[in-house]
This record gives structure tokens, C-alpha cells and sequence, in this order.
């Protein structure tokens, strides 16, 4: 009897013992699930943190679906190119204080994640962009006066500023993709002079235009009346007496033959040209 009670105790077990390992693994899918499964959007990049060997800097995961030991946490990053504004108040090379509004692009460098994570983490705009972007632009633009920050300089300035701050960035594994100086506002009364200053020059350019136009135009009058002179006078010079003559006779002639009344007096003109008289 008590063989019996032992075999049915085993076969009911055996019976058992799948339902119990499914019911542990449901338990551990309900308790753990929703820390196994990360979904990695278009646009970012993972990096995986083992709580027992610690961050994996070097396999970074792509979009999609994965699935993690729910002791571990997937850190995600936006690798996409993103555009921030900053303003500032900085100060020229002659000490006067100039607002500035600056637009930047910038990314994380997409294989380097792990490193930025482990080196900065997820808060590396405002930690290390922003800091540095200031700095940078307080450097640059205090070698410059406001009127060449205004005007003509703009374009370098920006480039300095670019140039600088992205080799820095990139020590931290950083893009500076752009950066722009949106605006520029100076002293009212400053502003006003470097104005006034522009407008004069550009009057001083129009000015100078004008005058090489009539130069110009002077010119071609000269070359156009000495061309001419130099016609009559070859043409003056070709004029022989019995030309004259011949092309006298060849204008009469025709106007005889035209049907207009006249009468025709041979010899009477000057160097014996013929006279025509007539009503018309």
C-alpha cells in the first residue's frame, strides 16, 4: 500500500511539473516583462548597462525590438541631427556689450555612443554643447569690433566659432553639424552711426560709379568725333575737281529723266554743270 501511495505521489508530480515551470515562467514574465523588451526608435542608438559586468561601450544596438535580462537597462540615444537656439550678451573688442542669437546643429557621433555615455551621459547638451558654444563665441567675438560683426566680418566670425568648438566636441564625442548668427543686436546709438556709416559708403560707391560712367561715356564721344573727323577728311581728300564734276552730270542726268516738267540749260551752272529749271 504505501509502495502504491509513493508511485501515484511520482506520476502525479511528473504530471505536475510542467504546469508549475510554465506558471514560473508566466509569474516571471508578468513580474520581469516589461523590463525585458526595449524598442530602439528610427533615429537612435542603444547601449546596454549590466548591472554585473557593467556598461558594454562598445556594441552599440540599432533600431528594432530587444530583449534584455530585466537586471539590465538599455540606454537610448537620439543620433539624429538637432538644432538649438542660444542668446548671449558678449562683449567687442572695444569693450561695448552686443547681443548675439546663435543657431546650432549637432549629434552625437553614432558609434561613439558608449563612450559619451560612460564619459558624460545622457545630458550632454546643457554639460558640455551650451558651455562650450558660449565660451567659444565670448573668445571669437572679443577679437572683433561691432561694425565688422554687423557687416562684412559676419561670415568669418562664424567660421572661427565653428571651427573652435567642433574639435572640441569632438574630444567628447560630439558633431557640430552648423552654426549661425541668427542675430545681432547692438547700442542703439552705436547701431545708428554704423548705419549712417554704411549708407555714406554706399553713396561714396554710387558716387564713383557715376562718375567712371560718364568717363566712360565721355570717351566714347571723343573716340566716336575723332573717327568721324578722320572720315571727312579722308573723304575730303579723295574729292578731285573731275569727281565733283562726274557726280554732278550723274545727278542731273537723273533728275532729267524723271517726270517732272523742268528745262535743261547745258553749261549754264558753275564749273560747267548743267542748270536745271522747273516748277517743281
Amino acid at each position: 500500500m504505501a509502495e502504491y501511495y509513493q508511485q501515484n505521489q511520482e506520476f502525479n508530480f511528473k504530471k505536475l511539473a510542467p504546469v508549475i515551470l510554465i506558471a514560473a515562467v508566466v509569474l516571471v514574465l508578468v513580474a520581469f516583462g516589461s523590463n525585458m523588451t526595449v524598442t530602439i526608435q528610427s533615429g537612435e542608438k542603444g547601449v546596454l548597462f549590466n548591472k554585473f559586468s557593467g556598461l558594454d561601450r562598445e556594441n552599440i544596438y540599432d533600431q528594432g525590438l530587444k530583449i534584455i535580462m530585466p537586471w539590465n537597462t538599455m540606454y537610448t540615444y537620439n543620433v539624429k541631427v538637432q538644432e538649438s537656439v542660444s542668446n548671449m550678451t558678449v562683449l567687442s573688442k572695444n569693450g561695448l556689450n552686443i547681443k548675439v542669437e546663435l543657431s546650432y546643429r549637432y549629434n552625437p557621433i553614432p558609434s561613439k555612443i558608449g563612450a559619451l555615455h560612460d564619459e558624460v551621459g545622457t545630458g550632454y547638451h546643457e554639460s558640455i554643447i551650451m558651455p562650450q558654444i558660449r565660451s567659444v563665441t565670448r573668445e571669437i567675438i572679443g577679437k572683433y569690433l561691432p561694425e565688422e560683426l554687423y557687416s562684412s566680418k559676419r561670415e568669418v566670425i562664424e567660421d572661427e566659432i565653428y571651427q573652435k568648438t567642433n574639435d572640441a566636441l569632438k574630444e567628447k564625442y560630439l558633431n557640430l553639424d552648423a552654426i549661425l548668427i541668427r542675430d545681432v543686436t547692438l547700442p542703439a546709438t552705436l547701431q545708428a552711426a554704423i548705419e549712417n556709416k554704411l549708407k555714406q559708403e554706399q553713396e561714396a560707391l554710387e558716387y564713383e560709379f557715376k562718375l567712371e560712367r560718364a568717363t566712360q561715356e565721355a570717351e566714347r564721344v571723343r573716340i566716336e568725333a575723332k573717327g568721324k573727323a578722320e572720315a571727312f577728311d579722308i573723304i575730303s581728300k579723295s574729292l578731285t575737281d573731275k569727281i565733283l564734276t562726274e557726280k554732278g552730270i550723274e545727278a542731273t542726268l537723273k533728275l532729267a529723266e524723271s517726270p517732272n516738267s523742268k528745262v535743261v540749260v547745258i553749261g549754264g551752272g558753275g564749273e560747267g554743270l548743267p542748270l536745271i529749271l522747273g516748277n517743281q
